[in-house]
């Protein structure tokens, strides 16, 4: 096991992600495939909208598919946002799409139920991760195909992790020495630990285009198979 808890060397068998990026998470936006990010975790709420679909309480929750919702919550509390309600002078959830899942009416109602449990935003039954605060660009280059590949990740990832998301472009992925200036990557170490600096902010106060200096990771086909 690696010193960040990750599986080590080419075996993804028991592999889980542990960050998403902004832009991965908003490709899960329609009530069948339902994303949101709040106070820097992932939630998956599929299951949740299958349960309830059809329920107009469910509608905000789909307004926001695929976004990030923090500002629905009180940071330091982790529940939702609360106000003083004008109509009833009570403290109440604080709703300006209007009410949904799990949240009281404004007023006793006996036709609503409360048997659910804990509201969808408690605990962690729906979170599939971190999210990235800090995304970066690299191209990643096979020097036995000469193909190059773009991807963005997070600035917390490890290399091992970035070997993951690069598996659909090549399923051998693990069978290659991975490189930077021709020094071997530590795939247990984040780009920054390795040396591959970020420097966006530097280009954007130079008013340079970062795009035209994404670091190029170099990758070299091992002959014999054998493990990184």
């Amino acid at each position: 096991m690696s010193r960040r808890g990750l599986v080590q060397g080419p075996d993804f068998s028991n592999f889980q992600r542990r960050y998403f990026t902004p832009s991965e998470v908003a490709q899960h936006n329609i009530p069948e495939d339902l994303w949101v990010s709040y106070l820097g975790s992932v939630y998956n709420l599929t299951p949740l909208a299958q349960k309830y679909k059809g329920d107009l309480l469910l509608k905000p929750i789909v307004e926001v598919a695929g976004q990030d919702i923090s500002h629905w919550f009180d940071p330091k509390t982790r529940d939702i946002r609360k106000h003083i309600d004008p109509l009833t002078g009570t403290l109440r959830y604080r709703t300006p799409r209007g009410l949904f899942l799990h949240i009281p009416p404004q007023l006793p109602r006996s036709d609503w139920a409360n048997d659910f449990g804990t509201p969808w935003w408690q605990g962690s039954k729906y979170e599939v991760g971190r999210l990235s605060s800090k995304t970066r660009n690299i191209r990643i280059i096979n020097t036995l195909t000469s193909q190059e590949h773009s991807l963005e990740v997070g600035s917390l990832e490890s290399v091992w992790e970035i070997l993951h998301r690069y598996l659909p472009y090549n399923a051998h992925a693990a069978s290659y020495t991975w490189k930077y200036e021709g020094k071997k990557l530590n795939m247990d170490y984040t780009l920054e630990e390795n040396g591959i600096r970020d420097e966006e902010e530097e280009f954007d106060y130079l008013r340079m285009d970062g795009a035209l200096y994404t670091p190029a990771i170099l990758l070299y086909f091992n002959d014999d198979l054998t493990e990184l």
